[in-house]
């Protein structure tokens, strides 16, 4: 492709984008597509000569677009959030155009320190403890691709620290434990699985009506663990979970771990950017003595997906369990303590230059934009709370302080499954079912863009109509 070529697929391309988004309305949130038939449409082997983009083009049309589920629909009110922006897009074509490689400073200081100074900004819009500044004594943050990965990063610097650092040199794993509830998300295991921990050591502390972590069950369990030879290790208090939206008590917490000399990660993928509204801010509360923290703007602040952001309070154990430093990646800056090298605040080693559409968001989108968004869904989630509570046939099964809804009907899990089914089926909505303390439920996660109070209405109608 020439570069002729290229700026005129570009501004195709744009402009397809940008059709796109405003007319996502008009498919169906979810692909009619049986399993291998995207496949067959296309050919089993590669092409021997060069297509054009119009070729490209129309595949994109016929193909793709048929056989995607479309998340930036307005009634889609599955899984979570997953917003964009056109500012968010910008940044993410600018970081395709750049190919910038940002594992160390050295290689691109730009897409080191810009990093740096959003994960800062956004820790001050966050009304985050300044104990995760990179300003601050031994804090700091930095962009993973997912909440998962950030989980993982917790769970090594935890190891680490939990074995006085000798844990990367003999790997004894043996008689370290883990804490969270049923509810907290499944990277979690996946996490202490990779770490070496295992699944036999994860204990999932009771919860409350709420669905919230009981302080008094966790301090038990520890106990009894410190009793019988093993190491308590980490503890990961989750602020909204997938399932039920639910807050664990981290402030009452954080002192049990503390005593039991456990790290304390506070994992608010889904719901921490609420803070960006300032009459939100009790999703921080307990994070002044957690020792790391994570939150995801590609759920529900309108930048793109990948964009986890990550602080810790304690970078020695993080680039304890993570720096690794061959000869071939040394530089003279790294070396004074000048700078940072991200390679050692994750688990790969090259990483993407993800800082660009954070940037572009906030200065181009503004943060009053985002604020407006979030209120407005928080107030559609309620709307549809009271439609919910005056139809005697459903019932509401968790708390519902911001954007999710979780409710069954009250003829039992059969009826309720079949509900989602049916629901889904029709294409003109997209819901999850998600199983609370043994009972089917259906979650109404309300954060697209574009959702406004009739697609939220049609939604129930919709609901109404299938429960008859």
């Amino acid at each position: 492709m020439t570069p002729d070529e290229f700026r005129a697929a570009g501004r195709d391309l744009v402009d397809w984008i940008a059709d796109y988004v405003e007319g996502v309305e008009q498919h169906r949130v979810t692909p009619a597509v049986v399993p291998g038939e995207v496949r067959s449409w296309l050919p089993a082997q590669p092409p021997t000569d060069v297509e054009s983009w119009a070729a490209v083009r129309a595949d994109v049309d016929h193909v793709i677009l048929p056989g995607i589920a479309h998340w930036q629909h307005p009634s889609f009110f599955a899984y979570f959030p997953s917003n964009t922006t056109y500012p968010s897009i910008l940044g993410e074509l600018l970081t395709a155009g750049l190919g910038v490689q940002g594992m160390s400073w050295v290689t691109s200081p730009a897409c080191t320190e810009l990093e740096t100074l959003m994960l800062d900004w956004m820790a001050q819009l966050l009304d985050l403890p300044e104990r995760f500044a990179s300003t601050s004594a031994t804090g700091g943050g930095v962009i993973h691709g997912s909440a998962s990965e950030a989980t993982l990063c917790a769970i090594l610097a935890a190891r680490w620290r939990a074995s006085g650092g000798r844990v990367n040199a003999d790997g004894d794993t043996s008689r370290l434990v883990a804490y969270a509830t049923s509810q907290a998300h499944s990277s979690i295991e996946k996490g202490l699985r990779i770490a070496g921990i295992g699944t036999d050591r994860i204990r999932l502390v009771p919860h409350d009506v709420e669905l919230a972590m009981r302080p008094d069950a966790l301090d038990a369990l520890m106990a009894a663990d410190r009793a019988a030879g093993l190491v308590p290790c980490i503890v990961v208090t989750t602020h909204g979970t997938t399932s039920s939206m639910a807050f664990d008590p981290t402030a009452a917490v954080a002192p049990i771990a503390a005593a039991h000399g456990a790290w304390l990660h506070a994992d608010a993928a889904m719901s921490g950017v609420a803070a960006l509204a300032p009459e939100q801010r009790w999703v921080n509360d307990g994070l002044d003595a957690a020792d790391s923290y994570c939150t995801n703007p590609h759920k529900w602040m309108g930048v793109n997906f990948d964009c986890d952001l990550f602080w810790t309070a304690d970078r020695v154990a993080l680039l304890g369990a993570l720096s690794i430093l061959p000869e071939y990646l040394r530089s003279t800056a790294a070396e004074a303590g000048a700078v940072i090298d991200y390679r050692d605040w994750q688990v790969p080693l090259g990483r993407r230059f993800r800082s660009l559409k954070l940037w572009f968001t906030l200065r181009l989108e503004g943060v009053a934009a985002i604020q407006a968004m979030i209120r407005r869904h928080i107030e559609l989630t309620q709307d549809l709370a009271a439609l919910v509570a005056a139809d005697e046939r459903f019932e509401i099964v968790a708390p519902h302080p911001l954007n999710l809804l979780c409710l069954r009907l009250r003829a039992g899990d059969e009826a309720t499954d079949a509900l989602v089914e049916a629901a889904n089926a029709t294409g003109t909505a997209l819901f999850t079912r998600t199983v609370l303390d043994g009972r089917s439920v259906l979650r109404a996660s309300i954060g697209a863009r574009a959702t406004e109070a009739r697609h939220v209405e049609t939604a129930w109608r919709l609901l109404q109509s299938l429960a008859d």
